[in-house]
């Protein structure tokens, strides 16, 4: 277990901002299934919600898109008590905290939830949790304690960290995929010679590459991290135009050795 968890404790009251959200819609479900105290707020966001909403809570957490984050930030501020601990969960960290930190004197506390609206309850559910500059163990431990109540591990990282992870995990993954089906894209004369392996990895994307594409892109562009993921990416490429196959096989190959595929 995460030494951060033995330490966390649920907080008496939290306030979820964007409550109607597929990921704020499934947290509140969860906290109310766990006996905690919430109150959700959604759209349209007026001054008399909020100012209910986040009465006398210790923990507000924001689950709105990193573009909007800003934004709800201001508006949510005002009305949060001056001991609460504000909080997000977007994929990006470094810019998300730098915002709120601006609007908010209080600790700040970034979170990331490293999965889906609709996980497999039996699958491990990791919540990275990055402290603000104010942020004390205890306000650590607040927004923990909300996380590991509902059954997910937590784990501590740094804004920097965080980023160039999700850079090279998340944005890598999307772009990657983004340009891969660019790149085919119009080719009819291909579909005739589609085989299993592409079929798997257009059903994989199919859902990031319509439904989530603004999304991932946003997250794409709010990561300071990405272009640079992006550049070493080209490197590989360029190995592969080279004819260095074999080189690019060794590398990838990692992942299955050693317990490198995350499992150790």
């Amino acid at each position: 277990m995460n030494t951060a968890q033995t330490r966390s404790h649920a907080p008496a009251k939290t306030a979820l901002i964007g409550a109607g959200g597929r990921m704020g819609a499934m947290f509140y479900a969860r906290a109310i299934a766990a006996g905690l105290a919430v109150a959700g707020a959604d759209q349209p966001l007026t001054q008399e919600t909020l100012a209910a909403v986040c009465a006398d809570a210790d923990l507000t957490l924001i689950c709105v898109p990193a573009a909007v984050l800003e934004d709800v930030a201001r508006r949510v501020a005002p009305h949060l008590p001056p001991t609460a601990v504000l909080a997000d969960i977007t994929s990006v960290k470094e810019q998300p905290l730098r915002q709120m930190e601006k609007l908010w004197p209080g600790p700040v506390v970034g979170t990331h939830p490293l999965f889906g609206p609709r996980p497999d309850p039996e699958a491990d559910q990791p919540v990275a949790v990055i402290p603000g500059h104010t942020a004390t163990e205890g306000h650590l431990a607040l927004a923990e304690g909300f996380f590991t109540a509902l059954g997910c591990r937590t784990f501590r990282t740094t804004a920097e960290k965080h980023d160039h992870a999700m850079a090279h995990i998340q944005n890598m993954n999307f772009i990657t995929n983004l340009a891969y089906f660019a790149l085919l894209a119009g080719q009819k004369d291909l579909l005739p010679f589609l085989t299993p392996s592409f079929r798997r990895r257009q059903n994989a994307s199919r859902k990031m590459l319509t439904e989530d594409a603004k999304l991932f892109s946003g997250l794409f562009e709010a990561n300071p991290r990405s272009h640079e993921a992006v550049r070493q990416y080209r490197q590989m490429l360029n190995l592969a135009a080279a004819g260095d196959i074999d080189l690019l096989c060794r590398r990838a190959q990692w992942w299955w050795k050693d317990g490198a595929d995350g499992e150790s």
